[in-house]
């Protein structure tokens, strides 16, 4: 099932959507509360619990939860920072039928559940609440943010007060932007989608998940499963690394062009001459792949210029960027895959993500997308791949040892691959992301990137 990351207003559309087909509020309310107790129930078991709930309905989800907990059995209590406003809170309320304690006199308790304010909040807690929030959570062995920690923006992630660290933030119907924005994801260890019967087919934006590849068909043969051919440049290490992780991750036919013959990679890897006119030329490449050590001088920028010309399908990284970035952009090929990371990004799209950026990376990756007519994965901490017709996909939690030279070599070599297996620029940049996290994963820690490269096979059949 597709992940699909909403926004407030695309979200209080989905809800109405529902209501409207004759769902009333209040059994939404209840799915979603019971659905979050659940995992508060399997996390916590019998331990005793403190509920904040607010006035509106996320408050009401709290009343809900409180229910559950203490027909399982928990020892529950009820802390509030208001009356309910909203009817479906109020009905939630009554059915809780136990007292209801003083937000700001409530004793702490092992699990504490903060239903207080959740989707759409636009302004940050009163100074005095969001310290008591914080000072019951911290006295809490476990602790759980409903939908989103009060104080955080729902659509850019942003920290409208303090927020304090919880261990699961259990998002109710669909994920949210903040959910995979930072600084909002920084503040919880764990998170679970409980979903509650709300849709959202229309749904451009998506957390990546794991890819569906399929083996090579029974008739295929090396060059109809995907031809990549990969340029060196002045650091020829570097696209000998993406192009190992090209023929690891199911292309038919790796060539890398140009290379000096001092650069160790496999034999299965064939060597060609960049003085060849005829090797670049061959109709039967699927993908190429330019960038990685390519370097920035006159002689680099003629090379890319050579490649660019035959247009063919291309994965563009590394110092193929910053070349775009001096006024070649206009000639990428009717398919194309850009790998910038956030300097990078900012050569190549200063009107993006200058000082007057727009919104977060997922708001920047699309615009970059229509500009550039290209997909777009920004790479960071969190990786957006962006499509010229607004689709999105965001990966919110790679591992921080990725951060090591080469790993971006190996992600351009994946793309490469991919792409000549595929044929969709989006499915390709899409597909490669994920198997680069999971040979990080694989991996361990402290890894090389050539360590990255051994576990691609080995990410390849968990997509199978």
């Amino acid at each position: 099932m597709v992940q699909a990351i909403l926004t407030a207003a695309e979200m209080r559309a989905a809800e109405q959507a529902l209501f409207d087909n004759g769902v009333p509020e209040y059994d939404v309310m209840q799915r979603a509360g019971e659905a979050a107790a659940e995992i508060i129930w399997r996390a916590g078991g019998h331990r005793d619990a403190l509920v904040l709930c607010g006035p509106g309905n996320n408050g009401g989800d709290g009343y809900v939860i409180a229910r559950a907990l203490r027909d399982r059995g928990v020892p529950v209590r009820v802390a509030a920072l208001g009356d309910p406003v909203t009817e479906s809170a109020k009905q939630a309320r009554a059915d809780w039928g136990g007292e209801v304690e003083d937000l700001m006199s409530a004793a702490p308790a092992h699990q504490l559940i903060d239903a207080l304010f959740g989707t759409g909040l636009t302004r940050g807690l009163d100074e005095v609440v969001a310290a008591r929030l914080k000072e019951l959570t911290d006295a809490a062995g476990h602790s759980y943010a409903i939908d989103l920690p009060s104080g955080v923006a729902t659509d850019d992630g942003a920290l409208l007060s303090p927020v304090p660290h919880y261990d699961i933030c259990i998002a109710l119907g669909q994920w949210k932007r903040a959910h995979v924005l930072r600084p909002a994801n920084q503040g919880w260890d764990r998170m679970a989608c409980c979903y509650i019967g709300i849709d959202a087919p229309d749904a451009r934006i998506s957390r990546l998940d794991k890819p569906k590849i399929s083996k090579p068909a029974d008739d295929r043969h090396k060059y109809t499963r995907g031809l990549v051919a990969a340029v060196a440049g002045e650091m020829a290490g570097a696209s000998a690394l993406a192009a190992e992780a090209a023929a690891r991750a199911g292309a038919g036919y790796v060539k890398l062009i140009g290379a000096q013959a001092i650069v160790d990679a496999p034999h299965a890897i064939v060597r060609a001459s960049i003085r060849d006119e005829a090797v670049l030329a061959d109709t039967r490449i699927d993908a190429l792949l330019v960038g990685p050590g390519l370097g920035r001088s006159d002689a680099a920028a003629e090379r890319l210029g050579q490649v660019l010309v035959h247009s063919h399908a291309a994965v563009l990284d590394a110092d193929a960027l910053w070349h775009l970035a001096q006024g070649a952009l206009a000639a990428l090929p009717e398919k194309a895959i850009l790998t910038p990371h956030a300097g990078e990004f900012a050569d190549l799209f200063p009107e993006i993500s200058g000082a007057d950026a727009l919104g977060s990376v997922i708001e920047q990756a699309l615009a970059a997308a229509r500009s550039s007519g290209a997909v777009v994965l920004l790479k960071g901490p969190t990786s957006v791949i962006a499509a010229p017709d607004g689709r999105a996909v965001v990966a919110d939690r790679a591992t921080s040892w990725l951060s090591t030279a080469g790993t971006g070599d190996v992600l351009a070599g994946l793309c490469a691959a991919r792409l000549a297996v595929t044929g969709d620029p989006f499915a390709a940049a899409t597909q490669a992301l994920w198997l680069h996290g999971e040979a990080a994963r694989l991996a361990g820690p402290a890894f090389l990137a050539d360590d990255l490269v051994a576990q691609i096979p080995f990410a390849m059949a968990r997509a199978l």
